[in-house]
Parts: structure tokens; C-alpha cells; sequence
């Protein structure tokens, strides 16, 4: 909000040149106008009109560049434009790790039920491998009786 303030102070300095450059280019046609005009006086009243108008052009060409940019979206003072863009970055960098986060979830899920079939059928195995020999030491058993 200051920013605004001291844009609007800008222009009414600006007004107040151009009210005081008018003042001086008057000034200068008054003394021109005169029976016995001081060549000294019209060169000072014209120097102050147009270094007063210098002085007018510059600020209203920073104010109209300032515009252009406001206008064009690009980065200016009192722009939230680069806050914007970093939000914008940081959004995406975000949802690329939560990207990249469940696709390495996925992949540990696969992971854990191979490894559990594994362990399964490892199992399964052990408890054949086990029911093998319970049947053959009833089988022995059974001869030696």
C-alpha cells in the first residue's frame, strides 16, 4: 500500500512541475513581451522552464514504464509476481515428491508381497520337507515293528 502512496506522491510532484514549468514559459513571454526585455531574465525564466520540463519527462517515463510493467505482468515494485512464481515452483516440487513418494510405495508393496509369497512357499516347503520325514520315520518305525 505504501508503494501506492508513493506513486500517487510522485504524480502530484509531477503536477506541481508542470505547474511551475507553465509558470516559468510564462514568465519568459511575459519578459519577451515587455518594451525593454532583459535578455538575462528570458534565458534564466526559459533555462528554469526547460529544466523543470526535463525533469517532467523523466518522471512521467518513469511512471509509464512502471505501467507497462504492471500491465504486462511482468516483476515491478510492490509486485507479488516473483512470490507468485516461487509459490507456483515450490506447488510443483511438491507434487513431484508426492509423485514420486507413492510410486515408491507402490514399488515397496510389490516388494513386500513377493517377499511374502516367498516366505510362504519357503514355509510350505519346510512343512512338506517336515511331513516327509514324520512319514518316513513312521515308515521305519513300522519296519522295525
Amino acid at each position: 500500500m505504501a508503494a501506492v502512496r508513493d506513486r500517487i506522491q510522485q504524480l502530484d510532484q509531477i503536477e506541481q512541475d508542470i505547474a511551475s514549468a507553465l509558470n516559468s514559459a510564462g514568465q519568459a513571454v511575459q519578459e519577451l513581451s515587455r518594451d525593454k526585455t532583459t535578455l538575462r531574465n528570458v534565458e534564466s525564466h526559459a533555462s528554469a522552464f526547460l529544466k523543470t520540463l526535463q525533469g517532467v519527462e523523466n518522471g512521467l517515463s518513469k511512471q509509464i514504464d512502471y505501467l507497462s510493467q504492471v500491465s504486462t505482468g511482468q516483476p515491478h515494485e510492490g509486485s507479488c509476481y516473483g512470490a507468485h512464481k516461487d509459490y507456483q515452483m515450490s506447488q510443483h516440487r511438491v507434487e513431484h515428491v508426492r509423485t514420486r513418494l507413492s510410486d515408491m510405495d507402490r514399488v515397496k508393496t510389490e516388494l513386500a508381497l513377493r517377499q511374502h509369497a516367498l516366505r510362504s512357499g519357503w514355509i510350505q516347503q519346510q512343512q512338506q520337507q517336515q511331513q516327509q520325514q514324520q512319514q518316513q520315520q513312521q515308515q521305519q518305525y513300522h519296519q522295525q515293528h
